[in-house]
């Protein structure tokens, strides 16, 4: 479980940088440039990832269950994951209605994504981390509001109801890949369960 919280710990931290520390970000660019910022920024995010990777997977097989929740929410779970795909894949279109109604749709997808997982896991290990990210999502919303009320960043303007259209194909072609394969591969854990 160490691993999993430090891998959190610095991947989130990480990310979090600009949010409760901007004077830090701001000295390293200053100091030796955005490149070394944004060096700093990968290696500590893969990293993270890796550590989180590593210590799910051991804090899975040796930890217990905080709640079971009833078999319903793993179709509610499903569901979200829809929505939620489709909005990451948003985030990297011009923007439709969804980019901007939403203004960040990954973070709404990140906070999505973690939500489901929280409805449909008990474990202490998928509570912990996905809990984290629902938090970091949720503090990372808020950070970018104040950011769009001082005029920092531009709130993004429509521009075609066809990059909804194709946020919504992809999404669904993203979000089957996942269900029918992606995340046995990558997590060990089907979905859905047959029969």
């Amino acid at each position: 479980m160490a691993l999993l919280v430090l891998g959190i710990v610095v991947f989130l931290g990480i990310h979090l940088v600009r949010s409760f520390a901007p004077g830090v970000r701001a000295a390293v660019i200053k100091r030796s440039g955005a490149a070394s910022w944004r060096a700093i920024h990968g290696i500590a995010s893969v990293v993270g990832l890796a550590l989180i990777a590593i210590g799910f997977d051991q804090a899975r097989a040796t930890t217990g269950m905080l709640y079971t929740p009833p078999v319903f929410m793993a179709h509610i779970a499903l569901a979200l994951m829809l929505i939620a795909s489709i909005c990451l894949v948003a985030a990297f279109l011009p923007p439709g209605k969804i980019r901007a109604a939403t203004k960040h749709p990954a973070i709404l997808a990140i906070k999505i994504w973690a939500l489901a997982h929280l409805v449909a896991n008990g474990e202490t290990a998928s509570v912990l981390l996905f809990g984290a990210f629902l938090a970091w999502g949720v503090i990372l919303r808020i950070s970018m509001k104040k950011r769009w009320r001082a005029g920092e960043i531009a709130n993004p303007a429509f521009v075609s109801y066809r990059y909804d259209l194709a946020a919504a194909v992809l999404g669904a072609a993203l979000y089957g890949v996942i269900v029918w394969r992606l995340h046995e591969l990558v997590i060990g854990v089907s979905p859905i369960t047959v029969g």
